[in-house]
């Protein structure tokens, strides 16, 4: 007599068997094939854009997070030269202790150390990107140093920073800068006064097609008088 089967061994090799047909293979050149292809290509690109932003948002979060600690706690706000002398002496610097004992501890004729290589390199970095364009707070403006403030009771959360008016500075150019960003909260202001524009419009527009047709109906019943 064979043994039997359990029903519930049963069951599972049932669905087994059901799961193993629901997966398909397609064949590699087939149109299916290409279109999941494309569609795993796209969520690479898109998960890698993600993070390269989240990169980017957080060098930035650090870069505003030195210049948040560097603003003099009694001002309202900076003129250009406070700004890059700030940029000069204390940003641009903040390397030098380290870089200056990793040389100190450096026999002669020994090669430098890995780590000064690399304390030598971000400050090259960072002094081109002074002479290329730095972007910044916008600390010449009141508003903009308020905000900044402010960012300390958000926990320093990178996401808020796109609340603030940002410029564009360079050693080139160290009597002028660019503004980069007007900030969500002078955008808003922008589009609200462009909103109340546009509506003072169409109720200009508004008022004279009132006008007209008073005008067209006053004139029918003038003739309407004479005949």
């Amino acid at each position: 007599m064979a043994p039997s089967v359990p029903k519930s061994s049963g069951k599972l090799a049932d669905k087994e068997t059901k799961k193993a047909k629901k997966e398909k293979v397609f064949h590699p050149q087939s149109r299916k094939a290409g279109q999941l292809e494309r569609a795993q290509l796209r969520k690479n690109k898109l998960a890698g854009a993600s993070s390269k932003r989240a990169r980017n948002l957080n060098a930035k979060a650090d870069r505003y997070a030195f210049f948040f600690h560097a603003l003099p706690p009694d001002v309202s706000s900076m003129t250009l030269p406070e700004i890059h002398d700030i940029v000069k002496t204390v940003w641009l610097a903040r390397h030098d202790e380290l870089l200056e004992a990793e040389q100190a501890q450096r026999r002669p004729g020994k090669p430098p150390s890995t780590r000064e290589l690399a304390l030598r390199e971000m400050k090259l970095q960072d002094e081109e990107l002074y002479r290329s364009g730095l972007t910044l707070p916008d600390l010449t403006d009141p508003t903009t140093v308020t905000l900044f403030r402010a960012w300390e009771t958000r926990s320093h959360d990178p996401a808020y920073l796109h609340l603030l008016r940002t410029i564009r500075i360079s050693s080139a150019n160290p009597d002028s800068f660019v503004v980069e960003h007007i900030g969500a909260q002078a955008a808003d202001e922008q589009k609200q006064q462009k909103a109340r524009e546009e509506k003072a419009k169409v109720d200009a527009a508004n008022r004279v097609a009132s006008r007209q047709e008073a005008a067209r109906a006053a004139k029918d019943v003038s003739k309407m008088d004479v005949d």
